[in-house]
């Protein structure tokens, strides 16, 4: 397996018999989660603004090579909106020895975030599912994904405010 191959099917795990975009995104959410609380949430949204402007390129050469557009192995883009997702909701700090405790909402957030981002990856509902039908290449293929990761951490927030609300 080459290189680009390894980082565009994030180790391989896009590389799943069933579910890889499911399968891809688990694999990234406790990366995601472990920079967040270790290095902050601009260090993990600068990650993915990098990672993903490598992914766009790497995916044009990919898609030039193969002929095939999104082929479904390649979860790096799921990696990108999950990481976006992260740094948007819980993006506050949260000492590691907090980390279980119930009031911070860091896990249920990181949770939450992550079955927000499926959602709207699989559902693909407004605008991104018209990214995903109408751009080409590497922004196609990542821009849907970078948009749902935005919305799954926005609806995530106001989710985790709803319940401290309710909680109150």
């Amino acid at each position: 397996m080459t290189l680009n191959r390894l980082f565009l099917t994030v180790g391989g795990s896009g590389l799943s018999p069933k579910a890889p975009g499911t399968v891809g995104t688990l694999v990234s959410l406790p990366f995601g989660m472990a920079i967040l609380l270790y290095f902050g949430a601009s260090t993990l949204f600068l990650a993915t603004v990098l990672i993903s402007l490598i992914a766009i390129k790497s995916i044009d050469a990919y898609e030039r090579q193969s002929g095939s557009h999104d082929d479904g192995s390649i979860v790096i883009d799921e990696l990108a909106g999950m990481w976006l997702a992260l740094s948007i909701a819980p993006a506050y700090p949260v000492a590691p020895e907090a980390l279980m405790q119930c009031e911070n909402g860091f896990v249920a957030q990181s949770l939450m975030s992550f079955v927000f981002f499926r959602l709207y990856d699989i559902k693909k509902p407004s605008i991104i599912g018209r990214i995903d039908r109408e751009a080409k290449g590497g922004i196609g293929v990542m821009g849907d994904d970078l948009l749902a990761g935005v919305l799954a951490g926005i609806s995530s927030a106001l989710v985790w405010q709803g319940i401290l609300r309710l909680i109150d």
